[in-house]
């Protein structure tokens, strides 16, 4: 009876490891395009306090195959220089800053910075990047190609580019969030770093007064273009686009990621959600069971440290392969009960802010209630 019951459970692990293969098989990245004609197109940053990343997104913007008709930052009441940056950094741009009223209650400050900077535009399609984004020469012109053909709302997720060691620890909400979402064209979710859409299309989803509240504004967003029967795509950025995830530290990475979390896997769809927590229980018990093997921790399963080794290397070498295309992850993936600790210490924090109602970032607080 022990062996058919370790038997069994060997299989599930097989299975569970299977899963994560299966759920990374559809991460499509933004392909090269070439856009047809000359649309009008005006790029819009919303940047509160990011003296320190604008530069750099300005200057690529400059050096970008397709030239925008307008570049719009909105400065969301920052304390620093951003909106000095912002006008300084790229005379070739002639960017146009925008200092938006005060807050008004019930929106977030991205939200409010993006109504605004449509507002203060004139071209068809609008391009909404983050402040913290780094293109390649040629991504809006790809962006923009992949729209023409797709139409509707399409975004990209960036490459998570790390340097500090603390980055690495970001591993599986990155892949987490990869794995439980529909990728490619049609998908029905987006991300809120770059995303593009027509004037006409972002009217009749409502815009970003639809989710004038949400902390998590792009997959509402998605939400709201569905229910105006307009197709939502999405793609990975792997050469195409990255980002530089939360370089002000370990404390903002996990506030960043708690505000975010909770609520998202809340719009997961459920048989995803499913498939996501059985790869990552298989995940959490390879993590564990080595060590317990080797320092007599209790555990169920089978004992042998072969086993277990045999384990513990078929996840790592899983993780390595397929996280080599959503950041730049190496010796993390090693070892993972590091970022396996870390993933549930701030899902529990999430869940706390979820309980409590708020969330504070970057110097404000916005609810995390529907």
């Amino acid at each position: 009876m022990a062996l058919v019951t370790l038997g069994l459970l060997n299989l599930s692990l097989l299975l569970r490891w299977g899963l994560g293969w299966a759920l990374c098989l559809r991460m499509p990245a933004l392909a090269e395009g070439v856009v047809r004609g000359h649309p009008s197109v005006a790029v819009l940053i919303p940047a509160r306090n990011e003296e320190g990343t604008l530069p750099h997104l300005l200057r690529a913007l400059e050096a970008q195959s397709f030239r925008p008709l307008e570049v719009i930052v909105i400065d969301d009441h920052s304390s620093d220089r951003t909106a000095a940056i912002a006008t300084q950094t790229s005379p070739q741009l002639a960017v146009h800053l925008v200092q938006p009223p005060p807050l008004p209650e019930g929106w977030c400050g991205k939200t409010w910075a993006l109504h605004n900077g449509v507002a203060a535009s004139r071209a068809e399609l609008l391009v909404f990047l983050d402040a913290d984004t780094e293109p390649a020469p040629d991504f809006l012109a790809s962006l923009l190609a992949c729209h023409q053909e797709l139409g509707g709302l399409v975004s990209v997720q960036p490459y998570h580019r790390t340097e500090r060691a603390y980055e690495q620890l970001s591993v599986l909400f990155n892949l987490v969030g990869l794995m439980a979402v529909p990728l490619g064209p049609r998908g029905g979710v987006a991300f809120g770093p770059a995303l593009v859409t027509s004037r006409a299309d972002y009217r009749r989803s409502g815009g970003h007064a639809a989710v004038a509240g949400k902390v998590v504004e792009d997959w509402f967003l998605a939400h709201c273009y569905e229910r105006a029967g307009l197709p939502v795509s999405a793609f990975i950025g792997a050469g195409q686009l990255a980002y530089r995830m939360y370089p002000g530290g370990l404390g903002d990475m996990v506030v960043g990621f708690a505000k975010n979390f909770a609520t998202a896997a809340g719009e997961v769809r459920w048989w995803r959600l499913v498939a996501v927590l059985l790869w990552l229980s298989g995940l959490f018990w390879a993590a564990w069971c080595l060590p317990a093997s080797l320092l007599d921790w209790p555990m169920l399963g089978d004992r042998n440290l072969a086993a277990n080794l045999l384990l513990y290397g078929g996840f790592a070498a899983q993780l390595l392969l397929i996280t080599r295309r959503v950041g730049s992850y190496g010796w993390i993936n090693l070892i993972f009960p590091v970022p396996v600790l870390f993933f549930l210490g701030v899902f529990v924090l999430a869940i706390a802010n979820l309980e409590r109602g708020t969330v504070r970032w970057k110097g404000r607080t916005f609810s995390t209630r529907p």
